[in-house]
C-alpha cells in the first residue's frame, strides 16, 4: 500500500474586508520579458494588501530591485500576520472553480503535498514527479525568499489521471453544502475564481479516493526502472515545477542541518498545491515558445541548420517529397520581424520538437559564451512572441502543442520532459 501523499493543510486567507482582486496576482515566473505588465500591476495594487508584496516577480531577478524586494517580502509577511489580516482555516481542503479568460471553468482541490513523496531529479521514480527538466539555477533566488518566510504562496498544480472525472469533478454539484470562502475577479484579464471549504465528510471522501487512485495507478502496483521497483506515478507536476523543487530543496537542507530530529510533522515537509484532473475539459495544453535575443541571426540559422538538419518546408518541391518527411521530422515555425516560416527538423535529438530545439539552443549558447548578451526566454502565446521578434537581433520559435494524453505515458517512459514544454492554457 502506497503511503499517503496529499493532506489537508493549515490555510490562511485574507479577511472579508480585503480587496481580493488586488490581493491575488499572477505567478512570479510570468511576463519575465514584459516589465510593463508588472508596472500595471503595481499601479492597480497601490498601497492595498497584496501577494505582490509577498513574492518576487522574476522580471526583477539580477536587477537592483531584487535585494530590496527580498528584504521587504519577509517584513511584509510579518506585518500582515501581526495586523491580523489573515484568517486561519486549520486542517482544510479547499475546492476551487477557476473561470479562465475564455469562460472555461477548471475545478481543483487545494491541500498539502508530502515532499518525502516527491523527487524532481532526472530519473525519479517517486509518486510525485516533475513533468519538465528543473533548471537548478532558478532555485537559489526562490530559496532566498523561502528561508526567511513565515508564509508560503506557491503556484503549484499537480495533475492526476482520473478519466471517469469522479474525484474532483464530483464536487461540482455539492457547493451548496460547502462554506463559500471567496468569489472574485482576477486582475489583468485573468478571469475569476471561487473557493469553498470542504466539509469533514467531503474531505474524508476525497482523501480516500486519492489514496485508492494511488493504489491503482499501475496494474501491478509498481513500475520497473532499470531493474528496480519504483512507486507508481500518481501526481505529475503540471505547473510550478520550480516552486515545488524549491520547497523540496529547502526541506532537504533543513533535514541535513538537523540530523536526528523528527521531521514527520514539520511544516517544511509539506507544500501547498492544487490538484487538477488531467482529463478536465477546461484543461488545455499550450506550447511555450522560445525567443533568442541580441543574436547574429545568420550565425544562429547556420548553426541550427547544421545541428538539426533544418529544411525549409517551402523548399520541398512536391507533395510526395513533403509526405516522405512526415514520419521522421519535427516541425517548428521560425519568426523574424513578425514573419513566419515553417521549417522541418530532420535530425531530431529528442522525441519532441521542443526537446530537439532546446538541446540545440543550449549547445549554441554554451559554444558562444563570448556573446554574453545573447538571451533566451520562454513566451506564452503566438501573438506575444511575434510582437517581440520586431526587436533587432531577435528570433522567435513557435512550437507545436503537446497532446495532454501523452503526458503520463511520456513521463513514465522517458522521465521529465524538456523544460518549458507546455503551459496549462489561459
Amino acid at each position: 500500500m502506497i503511503e499517503q501523499i496529499f493532506y489537508p493543510a493549515d490555510i490562511l486567507l485574507p479577511g472579508k474586508e480585503t480587496d481580493m482582486t488586488k490581493w491575488s496576482v499572477i505567478a512570479c515566473d510570468q511576463f519575465t520579458s514584459e516589465p510593463g505588465y508588472w508596472d500595471k500591476v503595481e499601479h492597480i495594487v497601490g498601497e492595498a494588501p497584496s501577494t505582490l508584496r509577498l513574492t518576487l516577480p522574476e522580471v526583477y531577478l539580477d536587477t537592483d530591485e531584487e535585494e530590496k524586494k527580498l528584504t521587504k517580502i519577509g517584513e511584509t509577511m510579518e506585518q500582515y500576520l501581526k495586523e491580523g489580516l489573515l484568517t486561519h482555516h486549520p486542517d482544510a481542503l479547499i475546492y476551487i472553480e477557476r473561470t479562465d479568460s475564455t469562460g472555461k471553468v477548471r475545478p481543483g482541490i487545494i491541500g498539502a503535498v508530502d515532499l518525502e513523496q516527491y523527487d524532481y531529479h532526472k530519473g525519479s521514480t517517486s509518486p510525485v514527479r516533475a513533468t519538465e527538466g528543473t533548471i537548478e539555477e532558478r532555485i537559489p533566488p526562490r530559496l532566498r525568499v523561502r528561508r526567511s518566510a513565515s508564509l508560503e504562496l506557491p503556484h503549484i498544480m499537480m495533475l492526476i489521471s482520473d478519466p471517469k472525472k469522479e474525484i474532483i469533478e464530483g464536487l461540482q454539484g455539492q457547493t451548496a453544502s460547502m462554506e463559500l470562502l471567496y468569489d472574485f475577479q482576477l486582475m489583468m484579464g485573468g478571469g475569476s475564481i471561487k473557493g469553498w471549504l470542504l466539509s469533514p465528510g467531503q474531505k474524508e471522501k476525497v482523501l480516500l479516493a486519492l489514496q485508492e487512485l494511488a493504489g491503482s495507478a499501475d496494474p501491478d502496483g509498481k513500475e520497473k526502472d532499470e531493474g528496480r521497483e519504483a512507486a507508481p506515478l500518481v501526481f505529475a507536476v503540471g505547473d510550478g515545477n520550480h516552486s515545488l523543487a524549491t520547497a523540496k530543496a529547502f526541506y532537504e537542507q533543513l533535514k541535513a542541518a538537523c540530523p536526528g530530529q523528527d521531521m514527520s510533522n514539520h511544516p517544511a515537509r509539506f507544500a501547498l498545491a492544487e490538484v487538477v484532473n488531467l482529463h478536465s475539459s477546461a484543461l488545455e495544453f499550450e506550447a511555450i515558445h522560445r525567443i533568442v535575443t541580441n543574436v547574429n541571426t545568420d550565425h544562429l540559422f547556420a548553426f541550427l541548420t547544421k545541428e538539426l538538419g533544418l529544411v525549409r518546408e517551402s523548399a520541398l518541391l512536391s507533395e510526395k517529397e513533403k509526405a516522405s518527411f512526415e514520419e521522421n521530422v519535427q516541425k517548428v515555425t521560425i519568426v523574424v520581424k513578425g514573419q513566419e516560416e515553417r521549417v522541418l527538423i530532420t535530425r531530431p535529438s529528442s522525441k519532441l520538437a521542443v526537446g530537439s530545439l532546446q538541446n540545440a539552443l543550449d549547445i549554441y549558447r554554451k559554444e558562444n559564451r563570448m556573446q554574453e548578451d545573447v538571451g533566451l526566454d520562454y513566451i506564452h502565446g503566438r501573438d506575444t512572441l511575434k510582437s517581440l521578434t520586431w526587436e533587432p537581433g531577435s528570433v522567435g520559435f513557435i512550437l507545436p502543442d503537446m497532446k495532454k494524453e501523452e503526458l503520463f505515458p511520456t513521463v513514465k517512459a522517458d522521465g521529465a520532459l524538456p523544460r518549458k514544454t507546455f503551459s496549462m492554457g489561459h
